[in-house]
């Protein structure tokens, strides 16, 4: 029966009679490993308020914001004592199209600090209108985690965040 035959056996070639360079170099092993580069740490822009005057410095600076370029759905608005009165709003046409808009990131979206869904904004906007120091600084915390870039506490978020912000100014970057 025809079939494919069998090929004579081939000795591999000596090693001098390979060409390229002689193999005496040992494979080189790993070195140790290097820690991820660090991400980049948010930049954090304190606007000095009461807990009466929190809300109103919390719009100009979303409207500064707005101003400089930034999209409408790239801020998150946190606050810590009372909602904002467009969160008030927004929830009042219920809660399954409050949390859509979330989802859908077209538009500034105002919550409570303790928010637990996901959420991750450019800018987020920390309002301490209310609440305890430690509620404050918590919310600051969180917060942090919200942002990608900038995050604004307006208000006092307590030590840490003064420790983060640094010099401060009035006029928030772009």
């Amino acid at each position: 029966m025809p079939g494919p035959r069998p090929a004579p056996a081939r000795s591999a070639p000596a090693r001098a009679d390979r060409p390229g360079p002689p193999r005496t170099a040992q494979i080189p092993k790993p070195g140790p490993r290097r820690p991820a580069p660090a991400a980049p740490q948010p930049e954090v822009q304190l606007v000095a308020a009461t807990k009466a005057q929190a809300l109103d410095r919390a719009d100009e600076a979303v409207d500064q914001l707005l101003d400089a370029g930034r999209k409408p759905g790239d801020i998150l608005v946190l606050t810590v004592g009372a909602a904002h009165p467009w969160q008030q709003h927004e929830l009042s046409f219920g809660e399954e199209r409050y949390w859509a808009q979330l989802a859908e990131g077209g538009d500034v979206f105002y919550a409570d600090a303790a928010l637990t869904r996901p959420a991750r904004r450019e800018v987020v906007v920390l309002v301490v209108n209310g609440g305890t120091a430690g509620r404050a600084a918590e919310a600051y915390t969180k917060a942090l985690g919200h942002t990608a870039a900038l995050l604004v506490v307006c208000g006092d978020a307590g030590p840490a965040a003064a420790a983060a912000a640094g010099p401060t100014s009035g006029r928030l970057p772009a």
